[in-house]
């Protein structure tokens, strides 16, 4: 079957899980295809947290990848824990044995290098720092930082919520929800804070209280990589002078803000080897879109949202599968009507989901309800889901 992407040169922009997903499902389809990625090489900025891979969204592109069962052996069902301020666990859930790998949880570096070593060689120019990309005579010039040029085809953008290559289809910027979060990351928990690494004990462990969150994952190397997210209020960060390269002016920040907390957060605070922080953001202002073709965004690129319940690489997963089935599966005449009906159906999922995340930010960051409160609130969510399957 001749597919809409025979003899085009296609541009993905971005080297993450969407743009790497994408790249392999269009080889997959003998396409001609770059990925153009602006970190350095492929161990750069492995600071992060797990990811959870959802068997309805992420892991139906992993599976059309020819990937899934490599995925499975690199994550790692786990028990997620509900605690509260004064170090007690309220609640611990397990996945289910008849179902382990529903939402696997794997470590950002092992994703990146599944999909890497899925590609062919070179498919991946590294250190590509894309500066603009500006439409001439029906195709695509992208212009690099490093003052090199590439021309394509088709260009598939998918650098990010804070891309400057999406310009070219809007110029609308993300917004911040007024959450500002703190990531940080510990080495050693099982030497440097016992206490809180039998809390956790190999698992992900969350707070909410006090309108604030402290959620903590633990990796498969046995480090821990937690979140503190709190409402940003005016000239916070430079009333207090915190630099997130002096990790000391962060943890008396931090400190500060969980002055009530038991002293096990604030061993975690002490320990910590390595910061960072970020404003939350959302982008789903699809109406800026300007007319366009054979051009089009995927990923938080997007549509960024609070990360409350991990869907946002899920999604970006979904729209790199849609994408590239409409660009391959023989149902459209062209690349402009195949990429029409790939945005009217992310739009469509994505507004309900869009909604629920920001809610989400909302309640948990003026939330007055106690833990307890909570922890019965959500056996019943539990429950009323157990009836339903």
């Amino acid at each position: 079957m001749e597919t809409l992407i025979k003899n085009k040169k296609i541009a993905v922009i971005g080297g993450g899980p969407v743009g790497l997903t994408t790249a392999r499902l269009l080889q997959m389809k003998d396409a001609d295809v770059s990925v153009y990625e602006r970190d350095a090489h492929a161990g750069a900025r492995m600071l992060g947290g797990t990811l959870d891979i959802h068997s309805d969204t992420g892991q139906k592109a992993i599976k059309a990848a020819g990937l899934l069962e490599e995925l499975y052996s690199l994550s790692r069902p786990t028990p997620e824990r509900m605690g509260d301020k004064d170090g007690n666990i309220l609640m611990e859930t397990f996945p289910p044995e008849d179902d382990l790998y529903s939402r696997p949880e794997i470590d950002r570096p092992d994703l990146r290098n599944l999909l890497l070593n899925s590609l062919k060689e070179n498919t991946v120019v590294w250190d590509a720092h894309v500066l603009g990309i500006t439409e001439e005579n029906g195709k695509f010039r992208i212009e690099f930082q490093s003052g090199k040029t590439a021309i394509a085809d088709l260009v598939i953008i998918a650098d990010g919520s804070m891309s400057k290559a999406r310009n070219i289809i809007t110029e609308s910027t993300p917004a911040a929800t007024g959450t500002f979060c703190i990531e940080g990351e510990v080495f050693f928990p099982q030497t440097d804070t016992p206490f809180l690494y039998e809390m956790v004990n190999n698992g992900n462990l969350a707070v909410v209280q006090d309108k604030k969150t402290l959620f903590i994952h633990t990796k498969g190397n046995g480090h821990f990589n937690y979140y503190a997210s709190f409402r940003e209020p005016g000239n916070w960060q430079k009333d207090n002078a915190v630099d997130f390269d002096d990790n000391a002016t962060v943890e008396k920040f931090l400190n500060k803000l969980f002055a009530d907390w038991n002293v096990v957060f604030k061993d975690l605070f002490r320990v910590t080897n390595e910061y960072r922080g970020f404003p939350l953001r959302v982008f789903s202002d699809f109406e800026s879109w300007k007319p366009h073709a054979n051009i089009t965004l995927a990923g938080d690129a997007a549509h960024v949202m609070p990360p409350f319940g991990g869907l946002g690489v899920n999604l970006g997963l979904l729209d790199a599968l849609n994408l590239t089935e409409n660009l391959t599966n023989g149902q459209f005449p062209d690349i402009r009507t195949a990429l029409q009906d790939y945005e009217t159906k992310m739009i469509a999922y994505l507004n309900p989901i869009l909604s629920d995340a920001a809610g989400a930010d909302e309640r948990i960051h003026t939330q007055t309800s106690t833990p307890e409160e909570r922890r019965k609130r959500m056996e019943q969510m539990r429950e009323k889901l157990a009836q339903k399957h």
